[in-house]
């Protein structure tokens, strides 16, 4: 989704070409075909991902068969973890890692995911579980159901198509107190984020999905935030070390397989999917596949 943000131009930001750039795309993995007269560490042959904030604008992205990738920025893919699990990892599954560490939360908490069947939420429900954490997954399907449970490891599904008030029944999960943190990264319920705390003291809502600029907003009641010491927290991307630290998880057979699989000719297929929320889990677009 964060591509489709850069080109659609929805944040706010420059578009790409103004900054003469042509090529979206900002996680990947593959292997090292060639490397520059100055690069000390790495060798042609070694698997390796790539990510960077704004990968798509400062630079071109990696939807294309061949990258260019600085050294100090290039993240070496370690056996056992195949490059449908490292390419989401190199982004979206070390930025919900990296959410959750910084929440605090401890083994044995309530962690609530809103767009639980999207690959960023469901990498989180994956993590969760392997830091833990209670997992509730909130989304729509029965696709989407059978992933959060079976692959993902959610204690409890939530569709919001069948329950009236999702709030209440995130509350009543919880022990009838309320969630010790929520992460959010489906954009629209950023609104109803905060009533899945309920009355839980400490409660945090962690925001990672990034809507188009200006279309949603969270009503704090600062008495709320003071009387029961709650939050609301950002998280944009992961430090290296962070993304090291995911791919270990997937090393360890705890980040499991998510991914549809497209070949390059499929490519606009696969965006528009994701563009009308019909993917469960993420999507990958294998470059050398016919």
């Amino acid at each position: 989704m964060r591509d489709l943000h850069f080109m659609l131009n929805d944040w706010a930001l420059p578009k790409m070409s103004d900054l003469g750039t042509k090529c979206a795309g900002h996680e990947g993995s593959g292997v090292i075909v060639k490397v520059g007269d100055q690069v000390k560490s790495l060798k042609p042959g070694m698997r390796a991902g790539y990510k960077a904030v704004l990968t798509g604008l400062m630079i071109d992205g990696s939807y294309k068969q061949y990258i260019v990738s600085p050294e100090r920025y290039t993240t070496l893919v370690p056996d056992g973890v195949n490059d449908y699990i490292a390419g989401p990892i190199m982004c979206s599954a070390s930025t919900i890692y990296t959410s959750i560490k910084e929440s605090q939360l401890r083994p044995g908490d309530w962690a609530v995911f809103p767009g639980a069947g999207g690959g960023v939420g469901l990498q989180g429900v994956q993590l969760a579980k392997a830091m833990g954490l209670r997992a509730i997954a909130i989304d729509t399907g029965d696709d989407k159901q059978k992933l959060c449970m079976e692959t993902g490891g959610a204690e409890h599904f939530i569709d919001f198509k069948k329950v009236d008030n999702v709030g209440e029944e995130v509350v009543r999960l919880c022990d009838g107190i309320g969630a010790h943190g929520v992460f959010v990264t489906a954009v629209q319920t950023y609104p109803n984020s905060i009533s899945y705390l309920g009355g839980r003291v400490g409660g945090k809502v962690m925001c990672i999905g990034l809507p188009p600029a200006g279309t949603q907003h969270i009503d704090v009641d600062p008495n709320q935030m003071c009387f029961r010491k709650q939050s609301v927290q950002g998280t944009l991307v992961s430090s290296m070390a962070d993304v090291d630290k995911t791919l270990d998880f997937a090393k360890r057979g705890l980040l499991k397989p998510i991914y549809t699989v497209y070949p390059l000719s499929k490519f606009n297929e696969a965006v528009q999917k994701l563009k009308r929320g019909e993917i469960a889990g993420r999507a990958v677009v294998d470059f050398n596949m016919e």
